[in-house]
């Protein structure tokens, strides 16, 4: 039911206020950033009163995925969609197993779940500083076996440039191409299984189309770089995912925790008369009907993995490139290089990797609502 006509009127002149201010606030700054993005400041400009800029398009964009000096930035990328990666599934998982554990009321429960929410509470510097310590190469983590009789791990976890599951960048747009091809043929599987026509119809247009977009791409277009230029999951990563996940994986634990107790009382017992198992009722039953509660955890630790300055700030600085990410990159250009247009751009890029993920969640919430309000 839609809201009398009065009371739309009056809870517009409500909002209006706080309106006009994210607009001033948040989008207003988007778009002066991103038109600093199709400018050139010059260095010695940048901390004038009044600088002079040159509009030069998309050349910052340009020189960011294809200039030979700026592989720092196209590995942080690469870095970023792996802390996405890790950071969500893990904690997802993670969060899961706890909140299993706690939804058979061990003895307890209320000290071990302020324990697996307690990280939660804490801020990223405090965890990078605490994890810094444990990730040294003479300490912490690696000195465990030790315990045992056993001697240290060498692992660097802050250092090492070890790098796996590589690609080269020349090849990105094909790579990009192949993972939305998997993911649409994946929905469209699961539409025919729906009995859903009309997505399904939706989803093989769009997988016909990323296969012809993959096949031009192989044979017609261009490669990006015109020498081969590797990217891949560097292990120094792997240290600040720990202690992401370490962080919040207790959040995901509160909400599946509140999700599996929300559940009918009766759904547990009849899985049981039916012979089902533990296991098969947790990830069969239970969780598909969490999935509300999964999506929503998706999107806030997706802006989380995208918002991991300060964890990587203090655990392994500014000047590490191993464990890099586009917002330390945003940082030292713009406040240590005085390139603020180059800065300008680098934000650009995370906002879009940060819509790629909120814009379909805001529609899905969208239609969610309007069906049930319809």
């Amino acid at each position: 039911m839609r809201a009398p006509k009065n009371e739309r009127k009056w809870a517009l002149a409500v909002l209006f206020p706080s309106m006009v201010f994210i607009f001033i606030f948040v989008y207003a700054f988007v778009g002066n950033t991103a038109y600093d993005s199709l400018t050139d400041w010059g260095k010695s400009m940048s901390l004038a009163e009044n600088p002079e800029t040159t509009f030069i398009g998309f050349d910052n964009y340009q020189e960011l995925f294809t200039a030979g000096y700026w592989d720092i930035f196209r590995q942080s990328i690469v870095n970023a969609i792996f802390y996405w990666i890790f950071i969500l599934s893990l904690s997802l998982l993670v969060g899961f197993g706890l909140a299993v554990l706690l939804d058979h009321n061990p003895r307890g429960e209320n000290v071990y779940r302020t324990i697996f929410l307690y990280p939660f509470a804490l801020s990223f510097i405090v965890t990078g500083t605490i994890w810094r310590w444990l990730c040294l190469p003479n300490g912490g983590i690696n000195l465990l076996p030790t315990f045992l009789g056993l001697p240290k791990l060498p692992f660097e976890w802050m250092s090492d440039r070890t790098s796996v599951l590589q690609f080269d960048w020349s090849s990105l747009p094909l790579v990009i191409a192949i993972v939305c091809l998997a993911v649409f043929l994946f929905l469209f599987i699961r539409s025919l299984r729906n009995k859903d026509r009309k997505k399904a119809t939706i989803h093989g247009a769009i997988s016909g189309v990323l296969l012809l977009y993959a096949g031009l791409i192989f044979w017609i277009t261009p490669p990006i770089l015109d020498y081969e230029e590797m990217h891949g999951l560097n292990l120094a990563t792997f240290g600040v995912i720990l202690a992401a996940v370490w962080q919040y994986s207790g959040y995901a634990m509160a909400l599946y925790l509140a999700g599996l107790r929300g559940l009918p009382e009766g759904l547990y017992e009849a899985a049981k008369l039916d012979g089902a198992s533990d296991f098969t009722y947790y990830v069969k039953i239970a969780l598909p009907n969490l999935w509300p509660i999964t999506l929503s955890a998706v999107i806030v630790l997706t802006h989380i993995s995208l918002k991991i300055f300060a964890l990587i700030f203090a655990m392994a600085g500014i000047d590490n490139s191993g464990p890099t990410h586009p917002a330390v990159l945003l940082y030292s250009e713009s406040f240590r290089g005085n390139n603020f247009a180059i800065g300008s751009a680098i934000a650009m890029v995370l906002f879009v990797l940060a819509s790629l993920f909120i814009i379909p969640y805001l529609i899905h919430l969208y239609r969610q609502r309007k069906g049930v309000t319809s």
